[in-house]
Order: C-alpha cells, then structure tokens, then sequence
C-alpha cells in the first residue's frame, strides 16, 4: 500500500464519517441566497459577520526547511501541526493559502491562491507519515460537514479549488471523501462555477492534466465492479458519477475558452464507456433531455467518436428497419406482391455516366434514403455485400469534386475543397451531394472528402434542423481562424491588417467594400449597407475583418451551403448529431487520418495460412515498407475504401485467405468482406511485383 493509502480500517473509520455529509438540496442552496436585507429584522440576527481570516506567515522556504529537518531527524511535529491546522476549515485553508489574508480577490481573473506553495504543499504530502495524511483527509471531512450549508463567499470556492487539487484522491481508499467534495463543488450555482471554469484554467497544464485523469479514474473505477471491502455498494452511491462528470464539465469548459486548447478534447474521452450499453444511455437522454435523470450523453465530451458513431449506426439501423418495415405493411395492406427489393434504396448506374445516373437515382428515390443502400453498375455481375457501396462512393466523389465540374473550388493553400460562390437559380446538385454525405455517415462507409473543418461546424448550425423555413442555418460564427484554414494568405494579411501601427486608412485604402470573381466576372459587395462609403480605419478595422470573414464563409455561399445542409440531414436527421464536435463529425464522413499497417497486421486474421507462413511473412514485409500512395491502394483493393474506419485498422476484420492456384495469378480481394485472397508466393520479390500490379489496377467487380 502506497504511503497515499490508508488501512482498511481507517478507510472504513473515515467513510463511515463521510457518509454523514448531508445532501445538497438545490431549494435550500436557494432560500440562503435570498439577499438578508429582504428578510424580517428578526431573523437578520443569527446571520454571524463575514468571518476574518486568521494571519498565517508561514512561507514556501519556511515550509520546506521544516520538511528537510522533518526528514532527516524523523521528528515530524512542526509539519504534522501545519497540516493539521491547515485543512481543519475552509477558514484555516485560505489562511495558508490565500495570497492575501483578509484582500477580496473576486474576480474571475486572480483566484488569489499562492499556487507555488500550494504546489509545494501537495507535492509534499504524499511523503509525510500516513498519521499526517489521515489528519489531512480527517480535517477535509470536518470541513466538509462544516461548511455545507450557508450562502458561499468567494472564499469558499477558493477553499473548493485548493481541495479538489490533493493528490491523496488517486487512492480508491479516499474515494468517499472525494465523492462529497465533487458533490458539492457539482450543487455550486452556475454563478460559482463561472469562476471556479476561469480558475481551473489558470492551472499548469500538468497539474490540468493530472485531475483530468483522475476524474476519468475515478468515473470508471465507479463503473467497474469493486469488492464489497473497497467501496460502498453501487445502490448506495450512485451519485458518485453524476457529481464527478459534472465537475469535468468544469474542467473541460476551462480548456475550451482556453487558446490555445490546454489539452487535446479527445483526452476527455473516457474509453470505459465504449463498454457500457450506451444506448441505455442514449433513449433515458432522447426521453429526459438535460433534465435531472442523468446520462453520459449530457456530456458528449466524455463520449469517444467510437461510442458516438456507434451511436448513429444503431440509431441509423433503428431507422432502416422502421423505414423497411413501413414499405411491407404498406405492399401487404393493398394486397400487392411483397418485393424484396423494396427494403432498399437501390442505385442503378452506368460507369460511364456515373454522376448524373446517381444525381438523378437519388432524386427520384428520396422517400427511400432511410433504407439500407445497394448499388448495381449496369453491365457488371457483382453483387452489393458492401463492395459495390464502398466502390460507389469512392468513384462519385471524385468526379463531383474535380476542378472542371465547378461546384467546389480546390484552394491549394489550404489543400481543401470549398464552395463555389458563382450564383444560379438552381442548387439542388449542392443538395444532392450533401444527400451523398449524408447517405456515407448513414451506410458507415468513410469518404475521401478534403473540406477544412470549419465546414463541419456549418453543418452543426444547428445540428437539428429547424422547423422554422426562415430561421438561418449554416451561419456559423466566422472568426479570423476560420478563415485561416480555408484561406490562409487572406487571413494572413487581414491579421496584419489588425496590427497595423501606421494609419490605417490612408496607407490601406479599404472601405467595407469587398470585390471577388464569379465565372470570370469581379463583382463588388458592400459589407453593410452603404459600406462603399464608409472608410476603414483603427477604429472599425475589428469590424471590417469579422465582417469580411463572415462574407466569405457565410453570405456569399448562403445558398450553395443551405442546400447542401439539408441534403446530408435529409438522411442523417439524428438526435445523435448533437452530441458531436465538428472534429467528430470529420471523422465519421472522412474517417481517422492515422494509416496504421501495423495496427492491421497484429488485428488481421487468416484462412489456410498463418502468420508464420513465409507467404504471409513476405506480405507484410512488403505492405509495411510501402510508401503511403501504395498503403492507400492496398486497402482500397481489399476494402473498396482508401479511408480508414473511426477506431482504426483494427476494426477493419481484415482477412488474408489462401487461394491454391498457380503463382502466375495476380492476388484478388473479396471488398464486401475485407478479404485478401494470395497465392503461394515464394519470395518477396515475387509477391511485391504482384501486389503491385494488382493493386494498381483495381476497378470494377466481378463474379468468380
């Protein structure tokens, strides 16, 4: 047992204390706000005076000499007696602690702790004798039951961003007493939290990534079953989870108004939950919403893409056995012959005319996107187990994206496709390809799709569609930043316009006048009305560039994007989209950017070979030590895709098969499998010169 720990029986000794804390009840948090000047002078009376601070001088040297003395002479009582005081009240803690005694320090922006000793005290700590450290968490419950009730001073929240930093609750043995904390940082007012978000923010980002972690620890140790003698029964303590995933929104509310991030948001992600049943969670969320009946899917950011695509597949299923079912009853109540193919959506194209066949299959079939999609190429004998889907896509998204068909415009700058601005009476193809969209996240199948980011926060605005035919969608906020990953040169400049020193309107010459190019014809906008008369100088130059920004990536493509928008939800119209980031909702249309060959290799499995066979060997020698263009056709010859799936390679159930035929044979693949067929090779030579050759020439399908 570490020196963190406590016995078993001093652990019992203190939850059983614990346990006595009284619940926070939101109504009795409400009726001590009440201001005292609206109550009777009678009852003013018992409200004691703002408490004063009692004058604590010890220092961070003073404190560390007294830990080096401690140390060596094995005489701990002036440490034991600075602990045990210390954490003995809210009080006693921001005396130590508080840089200031008795100075207010409300604001959002100083939380007035003197971080370095507490640093130093905490750091401490977990080398003391245990005696000191139970007197610590002894005098953490005290607190606790002492300060519960009454209206909170900044001083207390001071007192809960000191206490919610102890490392002692790495320890399953503290648990209990890091439950109460959490609950009662979790009852604070929203007001209170506002202040505690900006003052976790202000936290190193090691110590920020430290209490991260053990919220997440502690989250899933509470989901895990535990023996009977560590923790308390699940029934006794069910609020444990809700109290901790409320105070992580806290701490994932600080790292994102900070800039940049302190953390990557998918560290917030808990990957024990991709083992619960989280459609349980998902229906008590759809049923209750943000109300007082908890689940994980109030707080998306715990949520891994993996869980969240999950989510949608099983939502999207729900919605293609409904859709299904509907089509039968509907075909059995007129009395007409049952069809099977009317449980699908079924495209029917030509390869040579591949786009408007598919523009045109999807418009007339719009009552069927919800069914399970299967694709026929005209001419060709194979059959749809997913291959044909895969190939589909990948050849359609080609075309629609290429330069000469002019719907989308390639900036090489940012190396992404963005909407053509050029103005016509009619975008249903903007629709038709947001359908497509749409139809991908909705099939599982991943698209090579290069929009920045910023597009898919477009496509969250709002993430349900408004019922409301005016209301605006697509209309994210523009920032500078935005801009920069769709035109960095222009924003590039539109910063230095922002810190220009010299004057601004005579050295630059702008007015809120902007000109852009539509079809070979330069066409000028006024960015508010009369904005060609309205000079730019240091005073509205803020203005001007959030307002060009928004012109770019809003008014001028308003109507190319709307259609688009309401194409792809036409068929992914999911509760489950407002759970996303628009990072997540990348990842579910474009799949992971991470090719990781040896995540395939230690996941694949095999047929009539195994992985010690020299044919298999030479294989993986050669795909490991090909470049990216190849690794990328290889999984397009034996999955149909080039794009990797949410979760990676591993989840791919990619088989290597042994097909006895002659070594003259090029390799073949099974793509509504993800199968790889390969004869006996005897060399790697051999093998590479015919994988090559077969992965290089791979389009079109056929029956054997």
């Amino acid at each position: 047992v570490s020196e963190a720990s406590l016995s078993k029986s001093q652990s019992k000794d203190l939850a059983i204390k614990a346990l006595e804390l009284p619940p926070i009840c939101s109504d009795v948090r409400q009726k001590q706000r009440i201001s005292i000047d609206t109550l009777p002078p009678e009852v003013k009376a018992p409200f004691p005076s703002e408490p004063v601070i009692p004058l604590r001088t010890k220092t961070i040297k003073e404190f560390q000499e007294d830990m080096d003395r401690a140390t060596t002479s094995g005489d701990w009582r002036d440490v034991r007696d600075f602990y045990l005081t210390t954490f003995d009240s809210f009080l006693e803690i921001n005396a130590a602690f508080k840089r200031e005694a008795n100075a207010p320090f409300n604001t959002i922006e100083d939380s007035g702790v003197n971080s370095k000793f507490l640093n130093a005290v905490y750091d401490a700590l977990l080398c003391t004798p245990q005696d000191i450290q139970k007197s610590v968490l002894k005098g953490i419950i005290n607190s606790l039951l002492r300060e519960w009730k009454g209206p909170r001073t900044k001083d207390d929240l001071r007192a809960y961003f000191i206490l919610v930093q102890n490392p002692q609750y790495s320890s399953t043995s503290t648990y209990v007493i890091y439950a109460h904390l959490l609950r009662q940082i979790a009852g604070l007012s929203e007001a209170d939290h506002h202040f505690l978000v900006h003052w976790f923010k202000k936290l190193s980002p090691r110590r920020f990534r430290q209490l991260v972690e053990r919220f997440l620890h502690f989250i899933s140790t509470r989901l895990l079953p535990a023996p009977p003698d560590e923790l308390p029964p699940l029934t006794r303590c069910s609020w444990w989870i809700p109290a901790a995933t409320k105070v992580l929104a806290l701490f994932n509310a600080a790292n994102s108004i900070s800039t940049p991030p302190i953390m990557s948001f998918t560290d917030f992600y808990n990957i024990t939950l991709d083992h619960i049943d989280i459609m349980e969670q998902y229906r008590t969320w759809q049923s209750h919403g943000n109300s007082n009946k908890f689940s994980f899917c109030q707080f998306p950011f715990i949520l891994s893409t993996v869980v969240k695509k999950a989510i949608i597949q099983r939502d999207s299923e729900q919605q293609m056995i409904s859709m299904a079912r509907q089509s039968l009853v509907n075909k059995v109540s007129r009395r007409q012959r049952v069809d099977m193919n009317l449980l699908f959506l079924n495209i029917k194209v030509r390869r040579a005319q591949l786009l408007s066949d598919s523009l045109d299959e999807l418009s007339r079939k719009r009552a069927d996107l919800k069914k399970k999609l299967k694709v026929t190429f005209v001419g060709e004998a194979g059959l749809d187990m997913g291959g044909l889907t895969k190939e589909w896509f990948l050849l359609l998204v080609r075309q629609i994206f290429h330069i000469d068909y002019g719907m989308f415009t390639y900036l090489k700058d940012s190396r992404c496709h963005w909407f053509s601005s050029w103005k016509c009476d009619n975008y249903s193809e903007f629709q038709l390809v947001g359908t497509l969209m749409g139809l991908a996240v909705y099939n599982s199948i991943a698209l090579d799709i290069h929009f920045p980011p910023y597009c898919y926060k477009k496509l969250l605005t709002p993430p349900i569609v408004p019922c409301d035919q005016n209301t605006p969608i697509g209309m994210a906020t523009a920032t500078l930043g935005d801009l920069q990953q769709v035109m960095p040169d222009l924003a590039h400049g539109l910063g230095e316009l922002l810190c220009y020193e010299g004057n601004v309107e005579e050295d630059f010459y702008l007015t809120f006048q902007v000109f852009q190019e539509e079809l070979g014809v330069v066409r000028s906008y006024n960015l508010k009305p009369g904005g060609d008369k309205i000079p730019v100088n240091k005073q509205n130059r803020k203005e001007y560039v959030q307002l060009y920004a928004g012109f770019l990536l809003n008014k001028s493509i308003y109507k190319q994007f709307a259609a688009f928008y309401r194409g792809f939800h036409s068929v992914c119209a999911s509760d489950a989209l407002m759970l996303l980031r628009p990072e997540e909702v990348e990842m579910l249309v474009c799949g992971s950017p991470e090719l990781d060959m040896s995540a395939l290799q230690r996941a694949a499995q095999y047929e009539g070979y195994s992985k010690a066979d020299l044919t298999v060997r030479c294989f993986w020698d050669v795909v490991l030590d090909f470049p990216l263009e190849l690794q990328k056709k290889l999984l397009h010859f034996a999955t149909g895709s080039d794009r990797v799936p949410v979760g990676g390679l591993a989840d791919l159930n990619f088989k290597i098969a042994k097909i006895d035929v002659s070594t003259d044979w090029l390799p073949i693949s099974h793509t509504c499998f993800n199968q790889i067929c390969l004869p006996p090779y005897k060399s790697r030579k051999e093998l590479k010169q015919k994988l090559t050759i077969a992965i290089s020439n791979a389009e079109g399908f056929g029956l054997e």
